[in-house]
């Protein structure tokens, strides 16, 4: 079956970065686009980050020119830079990704399985 996994969450110090890793698992044709959201106890999802298979990408204004998504390899795998992290970036991290594979040529929403990001004052 296909998956999307997630890695390189933690505790990291107000200042400093971490990098996310999204990819799919399993046999996929393509991804479409890869998003990042984040979550907190009791609050909604909240958008973070998008990038297309064009490359393009889009951030929400709170991380916009501190975090940077990218694509490596044929994009299916995505990274999620996260520089001069704040207190207030600490949640539960989740990439969000449209998989096309044999099973399903026209695409289904895959959800990674979270990460925790904790950024201590």
């Amino acid at each position: 079956q296909v998956r999307l996994v997630e890695s390189g969450g933690g505790l990291v110090q107000a200042g400093g970065s971490l990098t996310l890793s999204c990819g799919g698992v399993g046999t996929v044709f393509s991804i479409r686009y890869i998003e990042w959201y984040r979550q907190t106890p009791g609050a909604q999802r909240e958008f973070v980050a998008h990038i297309g298979r064009n490359g393009s990408s889009d951030y929400a204004h709170s991380v916009k020119g501190r975090f940077i998504v990218f694509n490596h390899r044929t994009e299916r795998t995505a990274f999620l830079q996260m520089n001069s992290l704040r207190p207030e970036d600490t949640a539960a991290y989740y990439c969000k990704a449209d998989i096309q594979s044999p099973t399903n040529l026209q695409g289904v929403i895959h959800w990674g399985q979270g990460i925790q990001v904790t950024v201590s004052s």
